[in-house]
């Protein structure tokens, strides 16, 4: 992602100041391209649902907090199902913090979109024992579920063995993004049919989850902007941050 350099306090000094009647004219200039962009944001919506699904053959066995869990029970009897791909590997003591920043998002959104048929379950490779103090620690509600022994994560592309981190490329994001870590981030989505039968539907890596985080969305709309000289580089785990 390419960083914009944020403004300098002389930056928003020096600001352009203009009537209102000059302000309106901008402003309307640029609505019409915010309306554009939404416009194509439904169409790019629309192609999402379009695509075609593969079948999921195996019913993947994770560790809940409750004991052992199938694929199938993760949607605690609704049809679709987010998977939010955390980022907590074996012997980790804390989770990611942009992982935890999105995370942040999701019980607030959680009580309106689990009654429009959607579950939704945070998954991480290390064993649950490791990852569960921390989710005391942040206040988190959600679900989430470790699989640990199974290849889930392998197979949906957020983690590597060492011979694929040591090649330089993991292949992360389908080979669009150059990344070698044994733990990655992402997202995917599953439904099932009345059947039983599961279906991948799609999956995001990298700036894909981003759209989740609305706190983002707040500073995108401020003078300051998201004001980082990396990417996301102000973030932390919630309570660290100073007063």
């Amino acid at each position: 992602m390419p960083i914009q350099t944020p403004p300098t306090h002389e930056d928003l000094e020096e600001h352009p100041v203009v009537s209102r009647d000059q302000w309106l004219i901008n402003r309307k200039a640029l609505l019409a391209e915010e309306k554009q962009l939404l416009k194509q944001l439904d169409a790019i919506s629309a192609k999402r649902r379009e695509l075609p699904w593969v079948r999921v053959q195996d019913d993947y066995t994770f560790e809940s907090e409750e004991g052992p869990v199938s694929l199938t029970e993760l949607f605690r009897g609704r049809s679709q199902l987010i998977v939010y791909h955390f980022m907590f590997g074996p012997g980790w003591k804390e989770g990611c913090d942009g992982c935890s920043f999105l995370s942040d998002h999701v019980d607030g959104a959680r009580q309106h979109f689990e009654h429009n048929d959607v579950a939704f379950v945070a998954v991480s490779r290390a064993p649950i024992a490791e990852f569960l103090p921390f989710k005391k620690r942040m206040g988190w509600n959600f679900p989430w579920v470790s699989s640990n022994g199974s290849m889930f994560n392998f197979d949906f592309g957020v983690s590597f063995t060492p011979e694929q981190v040591a090649s330089g490329n993991v292949g992360y994001n389908y080979g669009t993004t150059p990344y070698a870590h044994d733990e990655l981030h992402g997202l995917s989505v599953f439904y099932k049919r009345e059947d039983g039968s599961i279906y991948h539907t799609y999956s995001t890596y990298a700036r894909g989850v981003e759209l989740l985080a609305s706190a983002l969305q707040f500073l995108d709309l401020v003078p300051k902007g998201r004001n980082e000289t990396d990417t996301m580089n102000w973030v932390r785990h919630h309570d660290r941050y100073e007063n």
